[in-house]
């Protein structure tokens, strides 16, 4: 695996390098965030093989310690247990750590979701979100995804009420389409767009360019799903490119969407302290032309 010395994360390498950081609206984080969606043993509804409360926190603590400036996290995951444990880990927050979650996804103990995107929803699960994660202020606030019951316009509206109420300071959108972003940006600028996207999962470049466009921080998740259901050759030319550089596949799947996809963020979760530092690690691994054109091949 690509090996990093403890004295270059602690150093915070250049901060205009934008290979490793990228702004979302005004304030400037490393492309690497961290994927809270976290569940722990005795959660209704949670595999036995989660890790206790305390391993998530020793997690979470290390992610801020390797250089993770991004935490995200969400009212549904748990549900509202990943808000906690992301408190009771690291609540007072470092200055430079920027705490994301969202809501608008209703979820019971058991995995089932709805949709919730009415205003009086919004308002009442970004109250929660803010006692659970101990904030004045959320730093930034998803809608989790768009609810085809609710004008979208209201929903977004809705949000940019939060900032003026000063519950939020900026606003992001998951799942939402091209011309949905476009709409949303007429009402309320819009900080963030999180989508899934990686290698092998690459339907939304659109969705990313017009992010460009509109000066819109493109966050992708589901960024390593490519080694568990990419295609055959897409495993095979992971496994040899990470062979040439001493790296793992993951390792070249992350370096692969910070090359490809100029600015924006991948925030991959794990509950591996191993697989952590080598998903941080894969900032510094730098593939060449030819390693980009092998992975892009179609055949």
């Amino acid at each position: 695996m690509v090996k990093v010395s403890q004295a270059e994360f602690a150093a915070k390498p250049d901060r205009t390098d934008p290979s490793r950081y990228t702004f979302i609206a005004d304030v400037r984080v490393r492309r690497i965030g961290y994927g809270a969606a976290l569940r722990v043993v005795d959660q209704p509804g949670t595999p036995r093989t989660s890790p206790d409360a305390a391993a998530v926190k020793r997690v979470l603590r290390r992610a801020v310690e390797l250089g993770v400036m991004l935490i995200d996290t969400a009212d549904s995951y748990g549900p509202e247990v990943s808000e906690t444990l992301v408190a009771d880990a690291l609540h007072p927050y470092p200055a430079e750590v920027l705490i994301s979650t969202k809501g608008g996804v209703v979820r019971d103990g058991m995995g089932r979701a709805r949709l919730d995107g009415r205003p009086e929803q919004l308002r009442m699960a970004c109250d929660a979100s803010l006692r659970r994660l101990r904030l004045d202020t959320i730093g930034l606030y998803h809608l989790h995804w768009p609810d085809p019951a609710v004008p979208f316009a209201d929903q977004v509206g809705t949000l940019a009420d939060l900032v003026r109420a000063g519950k939020v300071r900026h606003i992001g959108l998951c799942n939402i389409d091209v011309d949905q972003l476009a709409a949303a940006s007429r009402v309320t600028p819009i900080a963030a767009v999180q989508h899934r996207f990686g290698l092998g999962e690459q339907t939304e470049t659109p969705l990313l360019e017009a992010c460009g466009r509109h000066g819109t921080a493109f966050i992708a998740y589901g960024s390593l799903s490519v080694l568990r259901t990419g295609p055959a050759h897409l495993s095979g030319r992971l496994r040899s490119i990470a062979a040439r550089h001493q790296a793992t596949p993951a390792q070249v799947a992350l370096a692969w969407l910070l090359r490809h996809a100029a600015g924006a963020l991948v925030i991959p979760g794990t509950l591996s302290l191993q697989h952590l530092e080598e998903n941080m690690q894969a900032g510094s691994l730098r593939l060449t032309d030819s390693d980009m054109a092998e992975l892009a091949r179609d055949d």
